[in-house]
């Protein structure tokens, strides 16, 4: 039975300073990396052995990836990254504090940027700073799907195609995945994997640095989930 693992990446140093990070490419915090270290800790103890690794192209999962790898043992891997798997951009709130951003607008109109499903947050555009549309990683990609912000219902959109490409194939064929994202895209994927509905799905938190592990058969029907802790 072919097995996905989950892990949203470690505290980054803008969860620390409780700034909207989104595309913007920042690093694990010291805690981030502790927390990285210790799932692959719980990792090595599961004796899960993996065939196939994601990732974002974002910094704090790609070291989550490779701290909780090398936990276990099993660095060598393949890997893949994809900008798929990305945290949801935040759009122009990028780099915001988000208290100040709170007092500024309104507990209740941040909340909703933050939460709404299909809200989206104020839009950057391809020539502000900060734009994506600038950053070297994304300059094979068609500029007119590089976001100027997201929700979670259009994050969960650009994640399933790589679902539906990558990560359905190996689990159907039997191989155990790994993948090292966001808390987002995470969700988005939990949505889909688990069919929950658009309002319960606001509700669902992903810990930093915990693995919830699936189990799935053949006809990636899920088995069962378990939260190693």
């Amino acid at each position: 039975m072919a097995k996905l693992v989950l892990i949203r990446h470690g505290q980054s140093a803008w969860n620390l300073s409780n700034q909207f990070t989104g595309w913007v490419d920042v690093d694990l915090s010291e805690k981030g990396v502790e927390e990285a270290q210790h799932a692959g800790e719980l990792l090595k103890q599961s004796g899960i052995e993996f065939d196939q690794a994601y990732t974002s192209v974002l910094t704090r999962a790609i070291k989550t990836l490779h701290y909780a790898l090398e936990g276990c043992g099993q660095l060598w891997i393949p890997e893949m990254k994809s900008w798929r798997l990305n945290e949801r951009h935040y759009g122009a709130l990028q780099g915001l504090n988000k208290k100040e951003t709170a007092d500024k607008y309104g507990a209740e109109q941040v909340h909703i940027w933050r939460r709404s499903y299909d809200v989206l947050p104020p839009l950057l555009k391809a020539t502000d700073e900060g734009s994506a549309a600038k950053d070297r990683r994304y300059a094979d990609l068609d500029p007119r799907i590089i976001p100027g912000g997201e929700n979670l219902k259009v994050t969960l959109e650009r994640v399933i195609p790589f679902w539906e490409d990558h990560i359905a194939p190996d689990l159907i064929a039997g191989k155990n995945v790994i993948i090292a994202a966001h808390g987002n895209s995470l969700r988005a994927l939990t949505k889909y994997i688990e069919n929950i509905s658009d309002a319960d799905i606001m509700n669902l938190e992903m810990a930093t640095g915990e693995p919830v592990v699936y189990d799935f058969n053949k006809h990636l029907e899920v088995q069962s989930k378990t939260k190693l802790d």
